[in-house]
C-alpha cells in the first residue's frame, strides 16, 4: 500500500473490506481499487476506524501527514456526533462528550493518560497541535483493556506509526494568519503564522522506523468585550417619573483584549520490529505554550446609590412584563480605566515505551511504561486609573480623591454592544492618572497581581498478556495497570499600591502606547500603558494572606491500580467483547485549616492531611450484530466511573464564627447557640459512578458514505454537589469576638460544614444521528461532492440533594449539531462547516483567578476553506490553501445569573450579561509532500 493508503470502494449496500482483505459481509462485492486522498481520505479513514472498533467510537483522521481538517484538535473533534466545544477567548479549548462536563472525560495520548495543566483533570486540547497527530478516537463505550476510561467517554489522541508506511515521507506545512480589522491594541499585532514539518522513514530492511515532527504556532486573537454587572430600579434618581420603575444597568465594562499564542511542539517516534516476535515503540512528545494577553478599557458603576448619580432623558420599553431603560443619560459616572497584562506558560512532556513479545503463535505479552507531566505558570495583572489627579489615594476617609464626575449617554441594544458617549477624554495623558477610582471609598488598592502555579505528573505501568483461541471466544487478555498522579496548586496573591503613599501619578510618556479605542461601543479611546515596563516603576506589592489565598493552595496524590480481563468473541453474525475491570483507588490530600477569626490578626494555618480508598468493579459488554449488506446493530452496557474534581478534593477548611448569633433574637443564660460554620473541600470524595446502556444502528454504504443512529442512557448512581452537614469545631479556640455573646449563653462546638459530597444521582440520556454522504454514490456525475453531519439531543434529570432540587450538569446542551459540505476533484478542494450548540452551564475564570459557572447562550461557528493540490508536473505534491474561521463573526454571549439566580424580568426572563466578538480569522497556507 502506498503512503496515501489505497482504499477499496464497495458497491452501495456492501460492507467495506478491512485492510484490503476479504469483505466482512459474504454478500459484498468488491470493486477495483482506487486512490482516495485529501478530504475524502480523512473521511474514509475516520469511517474505517468507527466501523472496525468493537467499542462504539467516533473518529477524525488526517487527510495526509500533518493535515487534520481544522487548525486545532478541539475544533476537529467538536464536529463529531455527541461532542461539543466550549470557546475560551474565541478558541475551542475544552470538550463535553454527550452533555457531560469535561471533568467526566479522560484524555489519552497513544492510549496513555495525560497530565493536565488545568485546575482539575480535563485536558486543554490547544496544547496538542493538530499537525502532529494522525487521528483522534473518541470512545463512547469503554474497552476493558484500556485503563482510565472516562464516565462520559475517552479521547485518544494518536500519532503515526512509522512502520505502517512503505516509503520515506516528508511533509511541510506553512500558513500565514490574520485577524480581520485593525489591531485592538496598537502594541500587539493581529497577524501571525504557523509551520510544521514531519519526517517518516524506515531503516534496516524495514525493521526500524522513525518519525519526527515539529510544529510552531504564532497565532493572534482579539476580543471586543462588554459585560453588564446587573440591573436595578433607581426611582429616586430618575427622570421622567414614568421611568421610576425601569430596570437600569447598575454597572458595565468595555475591554479590548489582544492575545499572542506561541507554541512549539515536538514528537519523536521510534518503532522497532526486528522479527515476528518482538515489537517495540518509543513515543516522545513535548510542547511549550506561551500566551500573552493585553487588555485595556473602562468600567464604571451607573448606580443611583453611588456618587449621587442621576438619570435623565430615560426612554423605556417593555421586556418580559418589566419596564426596561432603553436609553438615557447618566449624570455622575466615574469610569475606572483598566490596563491589564496577563501571561501564561504551559510545559507538557510525555514519554511512553511499549514492548510486545510473541511467545508463540497464539500468545503475546505486553509491557507499557509511561510518564506525563504538565506545568503551568501564570501572571494575572490588573491596574486602575481615572480622570483627574488628587493628593493621596481613595480611602473611606477620603472618598473623592482624584475622582471626576462625568456625563455619559447610553443606549442598550437587544443583542449586541450598547452605545455610549462620554464627556471626558480618557486618553488624555495630561489628565488621566494611575490610582483607585472606585466609589464607596474605593477598593483599598491600586491594582492586583496573582501568580497561579500548577504542576501535575502521572507515571504508569501497564502489563498484559493475550492468547488467541479457537471457537466462539477468539482471544482472551488480562493484565494490571498502576498509575500514580500528583497534583499541586499554588496561587501567590499581591495587592498593588502606588509608590509615595498611594500618590496618584501621571504616566511618563516613555511608558505609553497609542490609546486603545472602545469605539465598537461608541466610547472613545482610553490611556494605554505598557505594564511590562511600567509596573515596577509605579507600584509596590503587598502579599494578600487572606482565607481565599490559603484556600487556593493544595496538594493531591492518587494511586490507582486497575486489574482487567477481556474476552473477544465471534460466532455467526455476532462479534464483540466482554470485560471486567477492578479499580483500587487511594487518594490523599494535604491542605490547611484556615483559622482567620481574630480581626486584624494574621491567619495561622494548620496543616492537615486526609484521604480515603475505594474499590470499583466495572463490567462491560460491546456487541455487534451484522445484518448484512453493510447494516449492523450495536449494543453496549457497562458500569463506568470518573474520579472527583481535584479542587473539590482539597483538604482545606475555612471556619467561620457568627458572634452576632444573638442579634435579633433573645439569648438567655443556659440557652445553647451554634455560631460555628465552615466550608472547604472533601478529600474523602468517592468517584462519580454510572450504569450506561447504548444501542445503535449503522449502515456502511462505501468508504465515504455511512448512516448511524444511536441512543444512550446513563444512570448516575451518585453525583457530587455542595452539601451542608454538622461538624465538631472543638479543636478550634473561641475568637475574641465571642465576647459579644451574652454571659451564660452556652456556645456549642457543633456547627454546620458545607463541602462537596456524594449525593443521589439521576439520568442522562440522548439520541445521536450522524452520517456522511458522497453524492457520487447516488449519481456518478456528482462524484466529488459530499457532506457529513450529525445532530444530538441530550437531557438530564439529576436530584442529588435531600431537598430534591434539580441540578444542571455543566457542559450539557440540549441540542448540538454539526454540518459540513465539501467538494474535491482533480486536486481542487472546498469545504464549509458549521457547528452549533444550545445554551449550557459553562465553567469560566472569574474574580480573583477562581473558577465558577455561568450560563453561556447558544453558540455557533462557521468555517470555510478552499485549496488546490498539484497532481502532476514539477509542482506535484504542492498544495495551496485559503481558510476563513469564524466566518460569520459569531458572538459569545452569557446571561445574567445562573439557573434561577440573577435579576430577571417579571415573567422570569433572563437579561443579557456578556457579549464578545472575536473577528474573522484568515489563513493562507502552502503544503508540500515529498
Amino acid at each position: 500500500m502506498s503512503s496515501v493508503a489505497a482504499l477499496a470502494i464497495a458497491l452501495p449496500g456492501a460492507a467495506l473490506a478491512q485492510d484490503g482483505g476479504t469483505p466482512q459481509d459474504p454478500d459484498a462485492t468488491q470493486l477495483d481499487e482506487v486512490i482516495v486522498t485529501g478530504i475524502r481520505r480523512g473521511i474514509a479513514d475516520s469511517i474505517s476506524i468507527k466501523r472496525d472498533e468493537t467499542s462504539l467510537v467516533e473518529a477524525v483522521s488526517a487527510e495526509d501527514i500533518g493535515k487534520l481538517p481544522d487548525v486545532s484538535i478541539a475544533e476537529s473533534i467538536a464536529r463529531l456526533p455527541g461532542l461539543a466545544a466550549q470557546r475560551v477567548n474565541g478558541r475551542a479549548q475544552v470538550i463535553s462528550i454527550r452533555g457531560l462536563a469535561p471533568d467526566f472525560t479522560t484524555t489519552l495520548l497513544n492510549g496513555r493518560q495525560q497530565a493536565s495543566s488545568g485546575d482539575n483533570r480535563s485536558v486543554e486540547f490547544d496544547q496538542y497541535p493538530s499537525e502532529l497527530l494522525s487521528s483522534v478516537v473518541i470512545y463512547k463505550t469503554p474497552d476493558a483493556g484500556i485503563s482510565g476510561m472516562g464516565l462520559s467517554g475517552t479521547a485518544d489522541l494518536r500519532t503515526v506509526r512509522p512502520l505502517t508506511f512503505q516509503e520515506r515521507a516528508i511533509a511541510v506545512n506553512v500558513r500565514g494568519e490574520l485577524i480581520e480589522g485593525d489591531a485592538l491594541n496598537d502594541d500587539v499585532r493581529n497577524y501571525g503564522g504557523r509551520a510544521s514539518i514531519s519526517y517518516i522513514d524506515q531503516f534496516a530492511d524495514g525493521t526500524f522506523g522513525l518519525a519526527l515532527g515539529y510544529a510552531h504556532l504564532d497565532s493572534p486573537s482579539q476580543n471586543q468585550h462588554y459585560k453588564a454587572y446587573g440591573y436595578e430600579a433607581f426611582g429616586f434618581a430618575v427622570t421622567p417619573d414614568s421611568a421610576d420603575d425601569a430596570l437600569i444597568l447598575n454597572g458595565q465594562e468595555l475591554f479590548a483584549t489582544s492575545r499572542l499564542n506561541t507554541r512549539d511542539a515536538f514528537i519523536a517516534i521510534a518503532e522497532w520490529r526486528p522479527n515476528d516476535r518482538l515489537h517495540s515503540i518509543l513515543d516522545l512528545y513535548y510542547s511549550k505554550f506561551d500566551q500573552e494577553e493585553t487588555t485595556r478599557g473602562a468600567q464604571w458603576f451607573s448606580n443611583g446609590w453611588a456618587d449621587g448619580a442621576t438619570f435623565t432623558n430615560v426612554q423605556t420599553e417593555q421586556r418580559g412584563g418589566s419596564t426596561f431603560a432603553r436609553s438615557g443619560t447618566l449624570n455622575g459616572g466615574v469610569p475606572i480605566i483598566r490596563n491589564d497584562y496577563n501571561t501564561r506558560e504551559d510545559e507538557l512532556f510525555s514519554v511512553g515505551l511499549n514492548n510486545e513479545y510473541q511467545i508463540d503463535d497464539v500468545t503475546r505479552v505486553r509491557a507499557d511504561l509511561s510518564y506525563s507531566s504538565n506545568i503551568r505558570d501564570e501572571q494575572i495583572l490588573e491596574t486602575y486609573a481615572g480622570y483627574g489627579r488628587g493628593v493621596g489615594g481613595v480611602t473611606p476617609g477620603t472618598p473623592d480623591v482624584g475622582r471626576t464626575l462625568d456625563t455619559i449617554t447610553f443606549e442598550v441594544n437587544d443583542d449586541g454592544y450598547p452605545t455610549y458617549s462620554e464627556g471626558l477624554n480618557y486618553a488624555d495623558a495630561g489628565q488621566v492618572s494611575l490610582g483607585d477610582r472606585a466609589p464607596w471609598g474605593g477598593w483599598g488598592h491600586d491594582g492586583a497581581i496573582r501568580f497561579p502555579h500548577v504542576e501535575e505528573s502521572i507515571y504508569a505501568i501497564d502489563l498484559s498478556a493475550e492468547r488467541d483461541l479457537d471457537g466462539f471466544f477468539t482471544s482472551v487478555s488480562a493484565g494490571v495497570n498502576f498509575a500514580n498522579r500528583d497534583k499541586m496548586k499554588r496561587v501567590d496573591d499581591f495587592d498593588l499600591f502606588l509608590k509615595n503613599g498611594r500618590q496618584q501619578v501621571l504616566v511618563d510618556p516613555q511608558y505609553l502606547e497609542t490609546p486603545t479605542s472602545l469605539g465598537y461601543a461608541g466610547f472613545g479611546s482610553v490611556l494605554s500603558v505598557d505594564l511590562s515596563r511600567a509596573l515596577d516603576v509605579y507600584y509596590d506589592r503587598a502579599p494578600i494572606l487572606d482565607a481565599n489565598y490559603f484556600d487556593k493552595n493544595w496538594d493531591i496524590e492518587e494511586r490507582v491500580t486497575t486489574f482487567f480481563a477481556k474476552a473477544d468473541f465471534e460466532g455467526g453474525r455476532f462479534r464483540g467483547n466482554i470485560g471486567l475491570q477492578v479499580v483500587q483507588q487511594e487518594q490523599e490530600s494535604t491542605g490547611v485549616v484556615i483559622n482567620g477569626l481574630e480581626p486584624g490578626q494574621p491567619i495561622v494555618p494548620t496543616s492537615v492531611t486526609k484521604g480515603a480508598d475505594y474499590t470499583d468493579v466495572l463490567p462491560s459488554l460491546n456487541l455487534i450484530y451484522d445484518l448484512g449488506g453493510g447494516h449492523r446493530l450495536r449494543f453496549a452496557t457497562s458500569k463506568t466511573m470518573a474520579r472527583p474534581r481535584m479542587d473539590e478534593m482539597r483538604a482545606n477548611v475555612t471556619p467561620g464564627f457568627n458572634s452576632l448569633v444573638c442579634t435579633g433574637q433573645p439569648c438567655t443564660p443556659g440557652q445553647t447557640v451554634n455560631p460555628w460554620s465552615a466550608s472547604g473541600g472533601n478529600p474523602e470524595l468517592e468517584p462519580w459512578r454510572a450504569n450506561a446502556y447504548d444501542l445503535a444502528y449503522e449502515w456502511y454504504v462505501n468508504s465515504t458514505t455511512y448512516f448511524s443512529i444511536a441512543a444512550f442512557y446513563k444512570e448516575l448512581e451518585t453525583y457530587i454537589y455542595q452539601q451542608t452537614g454538622t461538624f465538631d469545631f472543638s479543636g478550634i479556640p473561641l475568637p475574641s469576638t465571642a465576647s459579644a455573646i451574652p454571659a451564660g449563653v452556652l456556645i456549642s462546638p457543633i456547627g454546620q460544614m458545607t463541602l462537596p459530597a456524594n449525593g443521589d444521582g439521576g439520568v442522562v440520556q440522548g439520541l445521536e444521528v450522524s452520517g456522511a454522504l458522497n453524492f457520487g454514490t447516488i449519481w456518478e456525475p456528482l462524484d466529488g461532492f459530499g457532506m457529513t453531519g450529525s445532530i444530538s439531543f441530550t437531557e438530564s434529570d439529576l436530584n442529588p440533594s435531600p431537598t430534591g432540587d434539580e441540578v444542571r450538569i455543566p457542559g450539557l446542551s440540549g441540542m448540538v449539531y454539526n454540518l459540513t459540505g465539501y467538494y474535491e476533484r482533480n486536486g481542487f478542494q472546498a469545504r464549509i462547516s458549521k457547528r452549533f450548540r444550545e445554551a449550557f452551564k459553562g465553567e469560566v475564570v472569574q474574580l480573583f483567578a477562581t473558577r465558577g459557572y455561568t450560563e453561556i447562550l447558544d453558540d455557533e461557528q462557521v468555517d470555510a476553506q478552499i485549496g488546490y493540490t498539484f497532481q502532476s508536473g514539477q509542482f506535484e505534491g504542492l498544495g495551496l490553501l485559503f481558510q476563513v474561521n469564524n466566518l460569520t463573526n459569531s458572538p459569545y454571549r452569557t446571561r445574567l445569573g445562573l439557573d434561577t439566580g440573577g435579576t430577571t424580568t417579571a415573567d422570569g426572563g433572563a437579561l443579557p450579561e456578556t457579549y464578545e466578538e472575536y473577528g474573522r480569522q484568515f489563513l493562507f497556507g502552502i503544503n508540500y509532500r515529498f
